[in-house]
């Protein structure tokens, strides 16, 4: 498991999502780059995003983190709509 610092300067890169195809691939956190909706955001392959958006079918906004608790990584994101930036684990 990556260190704070670690993921702070996403040590391990970062991938821009902007499209509807989901990426899957072990994310340390999600940085939301303008106002998204997120079809689904999974840890361990199940979809958990209503444990972390409390309106799931609303718009994130711009700026908001999201990081999975427990020392978890997210392991797959799609979008409906909008922007990410994944920091990669």
């Amino acid at each position: 498991m990556a260190t704070d610092n670690e993921i702070l300067i996403a040590k391990k890169g970062t991938f821009v999502l902007n499209n509807t195809t989901e990426k899957t691939v072990d994310v340390n956190a999600i940085v939301v780059l303008e106002d998204t909706v997120f079809n689904v955001i999974k840890i361990a392959g199940v979809d958990v995003k209503s444990t972390y958006i409390a309106a799931p079918a609303t718009a994130v906004k711009a700026g908001t983190i999201i990081r999975a608790t427990a020392a978890q990584q997210f392991s797959g994101v799609k979008l409906t709509s909008g922007s990410a930036l994944l920091i990669l684990a």
